[in-house]
Formats: C-alpha cells, structure tokens, sequence
C-alpha cells in the first residue's frame, strides 16, 4: 500500500474498487479534510447518508452513551431505543417494522415478504398461491448488490458477471403506464420501484405513474414496495417521496440517513402483510442495535420537522435554479431528480475521456465532491444542514469547472 498527498494506492481492497482512493480524514459540517489537510464541499453526502453532515456532537455523545449502556442483544431481545424508534417510524400508518442494516438487505426483506403475502390467503395460511411470484422491477432501477434486489438492478455491468439472476423477476419500462398494465397480471406478487432513481439518472416519477401503480397494485392484489433507501427521509423535501408524487406503497424500505451514518435500515409493514407472517420466518442479528437505533430516533426527529423538510425544499429549488443556469451557460443536457437529489446530463467528452468524468476530476481539484448517476448524469446530493451559501459556493464552482473544459 502507498500513500502520498492522501491518495491511497495499490490498496488491500478488492479490484472492484478504484485503484485510486481519497484518504479522509475528519469532517464538520458540510466540509471534508483529507490525511494532507485538504479541504472540500462534500455535495455527496457519503452517496447520501451523512443528511447532518460531519462532526456533530449530538450525535457522539448518543452513540457514546448507549454504547456504555448496550451495544448489541440480538433480536431474540429488545431494548429501549429499538422500541422507540419503531413507535416513530410506524406511526398511524404502518402496523411493523423490521430492522436490517442495508437498503439492500431492507429491499431483499420487502421482496420476500411481498412473495409471502402472495403465498398466502388471508387467514395467513399457506395456500395453492405458490404460481404468484413474480417480481416486476423498471429499467433505470437500482435497489442493491445482493442476488435478490440484483435481480431487480437490469444494469448488465451489475448483473453479467454474476449470473444467472434470480428467476421470477421481469423487468418494464419506467414512467410507462401503457406497458405498465400490459404486464401486470395475478401472476406477479409485487413491484418494486424508486421514486428517483438514485444510481439510474435521477429519473423521477410522474404522478401518473404512480396513479397507475396504486391502481394495478389494487386491482391484482399486489404489494406495491417503494425503495425510499435512497429518496426517504427529507431528501426530496418530504419524509417519504412517495407521498409528493401520490404514490401509496404497501411497504417503504428506508436506510441510508437512518442512522446518521451508522448502517441501519428498515421496512415498513402495513397490517395486511404483517398479519400473514409467522413467527421466525424472518430476522437479523445486528439490524435495530441499540446504538444505531438511539441515534436514528434523534436524527428522525430532526429530518421530520416540518420546518427543517421546508428548508430543504427552499435548498432544493435553489439547487434546481443553479442546475438550469448550468445548462443554459454551458449547452448541458436536462436537470433532473427532486429535492436535494438532483442533477444535470453532462454529455460529450473532454479531451479523450467522458466531459463529465473531467467535470468531476475537476472538481475534486477546486476542492468539491460530487456524485454520479447513470451514464452521463452528475449527482448532487449535499448533507441536508447545507446552507443556502454553500450550496451557491458549489454552483459557482461548477460554473467555473465546466468553463475550463
């Protein structure tokens, strides 16, 4: 291993990493410092998990305090937090939730529970459903790495080298109420679907699709699962994103702002699904730790105030404004994605490598970190405590990146 300037290489780390890595070293607020004490605007958020930024006191001593409490009991026990924090997040709404520790995991749990319902009538029996399996994911969607949720990723460069995927999943085109309901039918056990697609190109829903979603979902009995791992919790400027665009899952899995950086997620369950389940068809050994769920019932708090979900409105319109300047100055393609997850198309290239793989060299230089999304999409997703100066600092340094291409 090699370190110099804070560029980590030949690295113990498998070759599905970088061969190049940033070596970060501390941060506070919306700022970063590498191991040589450079500092940047982090407009990435830990690819959108860090939605308090860096360094917060509040947070340390929670987890602090807990850990000289408990750290781990395993779910065969509960403890006050978990407890706590379920209460918040099921609300009036949802009769259950189930802890994992990843928005994978959350989504592979959705998946089998939404099999399970099928599987079952509603004496919560096992029945002669068994023929009701299917899966219907979109293009453009991304919901993990593990078979299951890969299933539902139909991105070759994720999927081909690990074949064969998990059989039973089919796969329409996003956003297209037509092929929509020329798919569905009793067949199928449930869908899964992004209401921004993170990782696809910040592709949003139109309410018409989610209009036809509720509809189709209705009327063959299927469990309707939003993967809101990535658009939940204040994001897109509402607890659920879902609810901005009139979409009514069964299931919502959460994860990434969670934990305030600590891996946690969880799935929402309505009554209908819960009532079918039975006991030990299900469970984790480290999701709903008392550490990260007593840090998790404070950070809910926070990102469901009304006043802080107006803020970040107010950020990401501002944000949606300076990506419309962008692509007006600098012959850009559309801006995309809601709330503090959004973008704009970079196409075309840059000397002899893709213009937006040089935009996000360059900014890295004038000490900025962005995202990535899809092909040529960069990805905006700052810790949602940015304030309405640093994001103009970001936009300004975009501006100035793209003019030197």
């Amino acid at each position: 291993m090699q370190i110099k300037d804070a560029i980590v290489t030949d690295h113990p780390f498998p070759n599905a990493f970088s061969p190049e890595l940033l070596l970060l070293d501390h941060g506070s607020g919306c700022r970063l410092t590498d191991a040589a004490g450079t500092i940047y605007l982090d407009l990435g958020a830990g690819i959108a998990v860090n939605a308090l930024g860096y360094g917060r006191d509040d947070l340390a001593d929670i987890a602090a305090a807990q850990m000289r409490k408990l750290v781990h009991v395993s779910n065969l026990y509960t403890t006050g937090p978990a407890l706590e924090l379920a209460g918040k997040l099921t609300g009036d709404r949802f009769a259950a939730v189930q802890y994992m520790n990843s928005g994978a995991e959350a989504n592979e749990s959705a998946l089998k529970f939404a099999r399970m319902y099928a599987h079952r009538g509603p004496s919560g029996e096992d029945g002669d459903n068994a023929e009701r399996h299917k899966i219907l994911a979109f293009t453009g969607g991304f919901h993990g790495r593990t078979y299951g949720a890969l299933a539902c990723t139909p991105t070759p460069k994720y999927q081909e080298p690990f074949g064969p995927m998990l059989p039973g999943v089919e796969i329409a085109p996003y956003n297209d109420v037509a092929a929509l309901r020329a798919t569905l039918d009793g067949s199928f056990a449930g869908v899964i679907v992004e209401v921004v697609q993170g990782e696809g190109g910040l592709a949003a829903m139109t309410p018409e699709f989610a209009e036809a979603l509720n509809a189709c979902c209705a009327e063959h009995d299927l469990i309707l699962i939003a993967d809101e791992v990535q658009t939940g919790l204040g994001r897109c400027g509402h607890v659920f994103a879902s609810d901005s665009v009139g979409l009514k899952p069964h299931i919502i899995t959460l994860a990434k702002p969670l934990a305030g950086g600590l891996p946690l997620s969880a799935v929402l369950l309505p009554a209908a699904v819960n009532d079918r389940l039975h006991l030990g068809e299900h469970g984790t050994t480290f999701g709903g730790g008392p550490v990260t769920c007593a840090l998790a019932s404070h950070v809910f708090d926070i990102l469901t105030d009304p006043a802080f979900l107006a803020t970040v409105r107010e950020r990401g319109e501002q944000l949606r404004q300076g990506l419309e300047s962008l692509r007006e100055a600098h012959g850009l393609g559309p801006v995309v994605g809601a709330g503090l997850l959004r973008g704009v198309h970079v196409p075309g290239t840059a000397g002899d490598q893709p213009r937006i793989q040089a935009l996000a060299t360059a900014l890295r230089s004038a000490g900025v970190l962005v995202l990535r999304s899809g092909e040529d999409v960069v990805r905006i997703a700052p810790p949602l405590v940015i304030s309405a100066e640093e994001l103009a600092e970001g936009l300004r340094l975009m501006d100035t990146a793209l003019s030197g291409l």
